[in-house]
């Protein structure tokens, strides 16, 4: 129990370089020999590293949180699963990813990387070829018709293609639909 106590510090301070798990003594941890102390160490450092491994909205729910109110990661894991369930069962699907839309503040770059996180989190995961595919045609027209004959090319060349057909639209050089769209019902009215 002692040398896998070591092994598992000897990796966080590798992960967290050569730091240890902050609140967490080495010494403390290896010289004890009660096996039970040794235990209770080894349930804290697993705690801690669940609680440094929290961002964003977890994070924010971390801090908020009474942590005497948990006697082991056993309840600690219980209340954050009772408030974050709903996230591994919302996962975005294929439709979703689909109808996922550029934003007008958005950067092609910007919106590409979104989508591309997005579509990792779908259930079975899809294929580079099925991603590219969905992507393409997620785009509006003055996209889609020009990056379909790449579809088949890395995510990265739909991405450089992506951002010269945007620089396009902004210099006037590549018609932009929803303008011309626009235009032609203002004019009908």
């Amino acid at each position: 129990m002692a040398e896998e106590l070591k092994k598992l510090t000897r990796r966080v301070q590798r992960v967290e370089g050569g730091k240890g798990v902050e609140g967490l003594n080495y010494k403390d941890l290896c010289i004890q020999p009660d096996v039970e102390l040794l235990e209770d160490k080894n349930e804290q450092i697993r705690m801690k590293l669940f609680m440094q491994s929290l961002t964003g909205d977890t994070l924010s729910w971390y801090i908020s949180q009474n942590l005497k109110k948990w006697a082991n990661l056993v309840s600690m894991a219980s209340d954050f699963m009772d408030r974050f369930r709903f996230n591994t069962e919302n996962v975005p699907d294929v439709f979703y990813i689909q109808n996922l839309k550029k934003k007008p503040t958005e950067t092609f770059r910007e919106y590409a990387t979104h989508w591309r996180s997005e579509a990792a989190k779908v259930r079975l995961p899809l294929e580079e070829e099925q991603i590219n595919k969905f992507f393409v045609r997620a785009q509006d027209p003055q996209y889609y018709e020009r990056l379909m004959v790449i579809e088949n090319h890395k995510f990265s060349y739909i991405i450089k293609l992506g951002e010269r057909i945007e620089e396009g639209i902004k210099s006037g050089m590549v018609t932009n639909f929803e303008v011309l769209q626009a235009t032609n019902k203002a004019l009908q009215s």
